[in-house]
């Protein structure tokens, strides 16, 4: 058994990242050890409005890059590590990552885990892919374990040789955190409020998209199947809801043309779980994924998904069973899986009661912070 009341520090970006995939881990392990939090926030209270009890420790880590900000939080970050002396180290998202793991390194932390959720890289080409995938290396390389958040994800990290197969790990059948049934499941009256709020009639069918609007998760080809649906279905809505940090709006307006006054679009929330109640379909065509654990949410609340057939997504989404997986980028493709669908309730309600029913049977946030309290105790921490 591990020894009790290890220091354990956890370290992102964002406080989005603590709030949506970290509060149930480092509730879990605040029963067995001293836990800390490093996160870039100007808010001293962020932890305890998010009800965790933790010690919040600030570091200026931006997620973009920024070589002279990036020095600077790796001197903060290596400041903390030699002074609280931690016996874990544990890193959420690339760029928190590999500052982490290098500054926990170099202050000689014995265990240092960081949690692989996706590659930028994938998309990239040319020098910039390069440069991406040998940073992933070296953040691989400064861990003593890495964990990934799907089975698929893993393969393909081994097998471009980023991550050797003894050190690659999935909890469960994969996520971060899994999924909490009791937030997110069929709430009738969630429907109706969210629907009368954007002005969706009962008898709409509603196609969902939810996530940050950038290029790789795909809103591009999403608006111009709903553009082609559209013209077929006079009773289909789109709704986008996510920050809109490319600027995408107006080409995906244009984009949707004389069918644009049934696109609807709501900035960043933090109650995702009312507008997937509100809405029929889920879609989900990124050109890269970790997992995709915004489909196992939405399949949480009965939507059968149409998505991207990538690695990540492959593990979220069964193809045919609990909605329809199409090409990256494949505008035709997601225009038939779509049309299969919006024309055939039944089906859709079957896909939607078998979503359900294997995320939370598969993915249950308690068999996800079970897996991580194993895994902790699996790698035995040092005595102090």
């Amino acid at each position: 058994m591990v020894p009790s009341r290890h220091r354990l520090c956890y370290v992102v970006s964002s406080e989005m990242t603590v709030a949506a995939f970290l509060k149930g881990h480092i509730a879990s392990a605040m029963d067995d050890h001293e836990v800390f939090v490093v996160v870039n926030t100007e808010d001293p209270e962020c932890l305890t409005r998010l009800g965790i009890s933790a010690t919040l420790l600030r570091a200026p880590i931006e997620r973009r890059i920024s070589p002279g900000q990036d020095v600077r939080a790796l001197w903060v970050l290596y400041r903390l590590f030699r002074q609280y002396r931690f016996d874990l180290v544990h890193s959420v998202s690339p760029k928190a990552g590999l500052l982490a793991m290098l500054a926990a390194w170099l202050a000689c932390v014995p265990q240092r885990v960081h949690f692989f959720t996706g590659q930028v890289w994938v998309t990239r080409h040319g020098w910039r892919r390069l440069l991406l995938k040998q940073a992933d290396r070296l953040l691989a390389a400064l861990t003593t374990h890495a964990l990934i958040d799907s089975p698929s994800q893993r393969d393909f990290l081994v097998g471009e040789g980023v991550l050797p197969s003894e050190k690659a790990e999935v909890l469960g059948k994969g996520s971060i955190c899994g999924v909490d049934s009791s937030r997110f499941h069929p709430n009738a009256q969630a429907r109706r409020e969210v629907r009368q709020e954007l002005g969706i009639g009962e008898d709409v069918t509603l196609l969902l998209f939810l996530g940050r609007l950038n290029r790789d998760k795909g809103v591009i080809e999403l608006a111009s199947a709903f553009a082609l649906l559209a013209k077929r279905f006079s009773d289909v809505d789109l709704l986008l809801v996510g920050p809109d940090e490319e600027g995408l709006m107006p080409r995906i307006s244009s984009i949707c043309g004389k069918t644009a006054s049934r696109l609807r679009s709501v900035d960043f929330t933090n109650q995702p779980e009312r507008f997937m109640a509100a809405a029929d379909i889920f879609c989900l065509p990124s050109h890269r994924e970790g997992f995709g654990m915004v489909a196992i949410e939405a399949a949480a609340v009965s939507l059968p998904a149409v998505a991207s057939r990538i690695y990540g997504i492959t593990d979220a989404v069964v193809d045919g069973v609990t909605g329809y997986l199409h090409a990256p980028g494949d505008v035709h493709e997601i225009v038939v899986a779509l049309v299969r669908l919006v024309e055939d309730v039944t089906l859709r309600r079957k896909m939607g009661n078998e979503a359900r029913e294997r995320a939370c049977r598969d993915f249950s946030q308690q068999a996800i912070t079970r897996g991580l309290k194993a895994f902790y105790e699996k790698i035995s921490l040092p005595c102090r």
